[in-house]
């Protein structure tokens, strides 16, 4: 069956957890990242990502998020290396809008620590926060950020502890059955083999899964960071998500080596991740900037910095976890349409247990590709 137990393609988020979790349990793993250890090409770049527990997205995410946090707690006191910054977490616009509503649900489904806020209370308790004519809210108390770069720099220390061998800016170009398992093509000219392969390669992942014509859309989303004209009054702050006229937008609090980080949720600008336009544009902060100075008085300073991410989206903005119904020894995890890189923790254990076991204990069944056959694209 070929040199290794499991080749993981794409060292990301995800494949950075998954290469981590199959070194832990033994395996012997290949990781291969077609750019170099560190880089910022995928949809992970932005010094910050949320994570939060009551989540409006659907509840069953709602179990995987409790093991996701534990994880990440767990590979801080592995590496020695500070990842999630707890903060709680404050969720705001209409009382039926998507953010308000779906978080609300989680929370009374799975009984999580919140505080419903109406709109004066919303508006004492965050005075920072200046609501829309009839916004409530919803404060979680289990939320905060990770820093991304140092959550997949930390998991790729673990796997290499563990004895994985790992190989950057040697991307894979192409995979096929091979006897009793798989062959990976890389973009040097070898051919590596084994008895597993999980795909986590990102935007990329189309490429790879050609005759399962997934229905996904690669999106341009741009990161900005702003410097209030008194930046204490947001450096304690929770990360907040408001439901507005205008999408959704959310943000983090001021840190002084970075600024005030906000950004809209998605952009609907498609495109091309070989292709993406990483440059920032004219004007291009204007859409965010005006979010800011409705909603975070005070907040709209000059430009710091911005940076370009992807967003990876399905049809109904849920991932896809699975195996390939035709190759079970493949599995591939990707599509978390701009939502994804807090269950890295866990999805690597997830990823670990289809690949070794067929099968994982979490509840990963709405993350399923046959359910996208029922979803228009």
């Amino acid at each position: 069956m070929g040199a290794y137990d499991v080749i993981v393609v794409g060292l990301g988020a995800h494949g950075s957890a998954a290469v981590a979790e199959l070194a832990r349990r033994g395996a012997r793993v290949l990781g291969i990242e077609r750019f170099a250890r560190g880089h910022e090409m995928g949809s992970f770049v932005g010094r910050s990502r949320i994570i939060r527990v009551s989540y409006f997205e659907h509840p069953d995410y709602v179990s995987l998020l409790r093991r996701a946090w534990q994880r990440w707690q767990e590979l801080e006191r592995e590496t020695g290396q500070r990842i999630l910054f707890p903060t709680g977490g404050l969720y705001a616009g209409p009382a039926g809008s998507d953010v308000v509503a779906g978080a609300l649900r989680s929370a009374r489904q799975h009984r999580l620590a919140h505080d419903e806020l109406d709109a004066s209370e919303l508006r004492r308790r965050f005075p920072w926060f200046r609501p829309a004519e009839g916004d409530v809210g919803l404060f979680d108390h289990q939320a905060g950020y990770l820093v991304p770069e140092r959550a997949i720099a930390a998991h790729l220390a673990v796997a290499e502890r563990h004895g994985a061998e790992l190989r950057f800016e040697d991307g894979a170009d192409d995979w096929y059955p091979d006897g009793e398992g798989y062959a990976v093509h890389t973009a040097k000219g070898t051919t590596e083999r084994a008895a597993r392969v999980v795909l986590s390669p990102g935007a990329w992942l189309s490429s790879f899964l050609p005759d399962l014509a997934l229905p996904l859309r690669v999106e341009r989303v741009t990161l900005f960071w702003f410097e209030p004209a008194d930046p204490r009054a947001f450096a304690d702050i929770p990360i907040y998500i408001a439901s507005t006229p205008d999408g959704d937008f959310y943000g983090f609090p001021w840190l002084a080596d970075q600024g005030l980080k906000a950004a809209r949720h998605g952009s609907g600008e498609p495109a091309d991740p070989d292709g993406l336009d990483r440059g920032i544009r004219p004007n291009e902060d204007e859409r965010v900037r005006r979010f800011v100075r409705a909603y975070l008085p005070g907040g709209d300073g000059r430009l710091r910095e911005a940076k370009v991410c992807m967003y990876t989206k399905t049809p109904d903005e849920h991932f896809i976890v699975d195996r390939h119904p035709a190759h079970p020894g493949v599995v591939f995890a990707s599509a978390c349409s701009g939502h994804g890189f807090k269950f890295a923790s866990v999805m690597g254990e997830v990823l670990a247990d289809l690949a070794l076991n067929g099968v994982s204990p979490q509840r990963i069944g709405f993350l399923s590709l046959g359910r996208l056959q029922n979803v228009p694209a």
